[in-house]
C-alpha cells in the first residue's frame, strides 16, 4: 500500500463481527452474520442483505419476526407489569399454566413449573427423576438414548449423549445410561424396578431429525408404568406446533413433559409439565426455583404465540408445507434421505458437504443449519408460506451444486469449504 492508498473501511457488518470477537466468549464460534431486523420469515443483516430464515432461531421463532400479535402482547404487558419475584404471581402466569395443561390433556392434579429455557426445564425434570429414586431399594438409574440432546447444564448434560459435549465437564451427575436409539428390545430389557426415569425425545433434533420408530413411545409408556419409573418426554424442540401437532408425542400421556423454544415465539420461556397428583407432588416448596421463570412478559408472549397458532389454519399449514418440502427435496439429486414431521426436517446428503451447503445457502439468501457433515436441518417459522418454501426449493439444487464444488476445490483455489463451517455448531438448548 503506498501513501495515497488507504485501507477500505469495514462494512457495518464486519464492524459488528469484529466487536463480537473482541467482547463475547467464543463458545459458539464465529457468528455467520450480524442481523439487525426481521419481518415475518425474513431477516436482514447489518449490510442490508435479506435472508429467508429457514431455521427460526433453531425452532424458536414460531411466528417469525416482529409478529404484530407478539409485539402487542409483550409491549402491553411490559407497560403494565414487567417482572415480579415468585413470592407473587400474575394473571399471565396462571393463564399460561392453565392453557398448557389443557393443551396437554393433563389430568386433575397436574401442574406446571416455568423456567427460562429447555435446559432449565430438563434440569427440573432431572430433579424430578431424582425424587422418584429410592437408593435403599436400588432405584437409582435414569435412562436416555444414544444421540440424545437435553441441554448443557450439568443435569441436562448428563442426559445428553454426545461425548464432545460431556467429556470436558466430567464427572457428571451419576446414574444415567444411554440405550441404543430406537431399539425397543433394548428398552424393554433395561426398564425394571431399578429405573427412576426414562427421558425421550419424540424426534431427536440435534442428532439429525431422527423420529423414534412407530410404537416406541407407547412401549416406553407401558414399560415405565409397570416398573414404577417416570416417563419424561422432551418436547423442547418438537412441541408447540413444530410437527403440525401441539405435541409430537400426542396419544401417549407421560409423567412429565418439557417445553421451551417455540413456546415464547422468541422470548425465553421453558416449562416442565407434571401429569397427575403423584408426580406433581415430587417437588415440594423450596426444592427448586428460578428468579425469572414465568415472569409476566414471557408468559404474555407465550399466550400470544399459542393464541395465533390456535387460530386459523396454522397447524394444518405446517403439516401441508412440511409434506411439500420433504416430498420435493427427497426427489432431488444429491439427497439420500429426508426425515421429519411438520416443519422440522432433516436432509441427509449423498456427500459430506452439509457445512459447505450452509455457507452456499447463506450466500444465496437462505438460513439453514447442518447437524453433521452430511445432514441439513430446517426448522423455519410456522408461518412459512408455500411461495417461500417454493423459493427455497428452486434454489436448493444450485446450493447443493455449489457446496459440492466448494468441497472438492483445492485449498488454494479460492474459497474452499470450511472444515467447521457456519451453522455446524448446534444449539445451547434455548
Amino acid at each position: 500500500m503506498n501513501d495515497t492508498q488507504t485501507a477500505a473501511a469495514p462494512t457495518p457488518q464486519q464492524g459488528w463481527l469484529d466487536r463480537y470477537d473482541s467482547s463475547l466468549m467464543g463458545v459458539f464460534g464465529a457468528p455467520q452474520r450480524a442481523l439487525v431486523r426481521g419481518n415475518g420469515c425474513y431477516v436482514e443483516d447489518a449490510d442490508g442483505k435479506q435472508y429467508l430464515d429457514l431455521l427460526g432461531g433453531i425452532a424458536v421463532n414460531s411466528l417469525g419476526h416482529a409478529h404484530p400479535a407478539l409485539v402487542a402482547a409483550v409491549s402491553e404487558q411490559l407497560a403494565t407489569l414487567g417482572h415480579v419475584s415468585n413470592f407473587f404471581t400474575s394473571p399471565a402466569q396462571v393463564q399460561l399454566a392453565e392453557r398448557l395443561l389443557a393443551l396437554a390433556g393433563a389430568p386433575q392434579g397436574s401442574k406446571v413449573f416455568f423456567a427460562n429455557s429447555g435446559a432449565e426445564a430438563n434440569e427440573a425434570a432431572f430433579k424430578l427423576a431424582r425424587r422418584n429414586s429410592d437408593p435403599a431399594a436400588g432405584r437409582t438409574r435414569i435412562l436416555a438414548l444414544e444421540g440424545a440432546f437435553h441441554g448443557r447444564t450439568m443435569g441436562a448434560l448428563a442426559l445428553t449423549a454426545k461425548p464432545a459435549y460431556r467429556e470436558p465437564f466430567e464427572p457428571l451427575p451419576a446414574g444415567v445410561e444411554h440405550l441404543p436409539f430406537g431399539d425397543v428390545d433394548a428398552l424393554l430389557a433395561a426398564v425394571d424396578e431399578t429405573v427412576a426415569a426414562v427421558f425421550l425425545e419424540p424426534i431427536q433434533g440435534e442428532a439429525g431429525v431422527r423420529p423414534l420408530p412407530e410404537g416406541y413411545l407407547r412401549a416406553a409408556r407401558e414399560a415405565t408404568r409397570a416398573a414404577g419409573a417416570l416417563l419424561v418426554i422432551d418436547e423442547v424442540q418438537t412441541g408447540i406446533g413444530r410437527t403440525g401437532k401441539w405435541f409430537a408425542s400426542e396419544g401417549v400421556l407421560p409423567d412429565a413433559m418439557t417445553l421451551a423454544k417455540g413456546l415464547g415465539g422468541g422470548l425465553p420461556v421453558g416449562a416442565l409439565i407434571t401429569f397427575g397428583e403423584t408426580t406433581s407432588g415430587l417437588l415440594a416448596a423450596g426444592m427448586h426455583g428460578t428468579t425469572f421463570g414465568g415472569n409476566p412478559v414471557a408468559a404474555a408472549a407465550a399466550l400470544a404465540t399459542l393464541s395465533v397458532l390456535d387460530s386459523g389454519e396454522v397447524l394444518a399449514s405446517v403439516r401441508a408445507i412440511g409434506s411439500y418440502l420433504r416430498r420435493e427435496i427427497a426427489a432431488m439429486d444429491a439427497v439420500a434421505e429426508v426425515r421429519g414431521e411438520g416443519l422440522l426436517i432433516g436432509i441427509d446428503l449423498t456427500d459430506d458437504v452439509a457445512p459447505a451447503a450452509v455457507a452456499a445457502a447463506l450466500d444465496a439468501g437462505f438460513i439453514i443449519n447442518s447437524t453433521g457433515p452430511a445432514t441439513l436441518r430446517l426448522a423455519p417459522p410456522l408461518i412459512l408460506t408455500a411461495e417461500q418454501a417454493g423459493r427455497f426449493l428452486q434454489a436448493l439444487p444450485g446450493i447443493l451444486a455449489s457446496a459440492r464444488a466448494a468441497a472438492s476445490a483445492p485449498a488454494d483455489a479460492g474459497r474452499a469449504a470450511p472444515s467447521s463451517a457456519p451453522g455446524t455448531i448446534t444449539e445451547g438448548k434455548q
